[in-house]
């Protein structure tokens, strides 16, 4: 497979970090661009049953994309990152879809480091798998 500009969905999971680890080995092999996408929940409220340490959290955020960073620097593959608030299967879709950045790959975990489980794939995963245009490959 051909691939130009490969997105990879991060979330510090293990799958999420098979995920890259397949995406460097496919850029390698057709000379891409990678970009990890790491988002935020889509807000921090005391309405919101899970209350989310915002400073650990972009810190986390940080140590996964400089290690994603140093993993694709490795391998002399060109790396890239966006950090973004919102849904998170809604946003990698919609990050996606942007002509601009002309992705012809998404990668990502078949389950994050979200707490419920779906019978085969997480919710995100699941998520992008049905409402993207583009090709998604899911890494287990």
């Amino acid at each position: 497979m051909k691939a130009n500009q490969i997105l990879v969905a991060l979330d510090g999971s293990n799958n999420s970090i098979r995920g890259l680890d397949f995406a460097i080995n496919l850029a390698q092999q057709s000379n891409s661009l990678i970009t990890g996408i790491f988002i935020f929940p889509p807000y921090d409220s005391i309405f919101q049953p899970i209350r989310y340490d915002t400073k650990l959290m972009q810190k986390e955020a940080h140590r996964i994309m400089n290690l994603a960073k140093t993993k694709s620097a490795q391998k002399s593959i060109v790396f890239k990152h966006k950090l973004t608030r919102g849904n998170p299967g809604e946003e990698i879709v919609k990050y996606a879809e942007d002509k601009r950045k002309n992705f012809s790959l998404i990668v990502i975990g078949s389950r994050g480091l979200g707490g419920t489980k779906e019978v085969f794939f997480g919710s995100v995963a699941n998520y992008v798998l049905h409402k993207s245009k583009n090709p998604v490959l899911v890494i287990k």
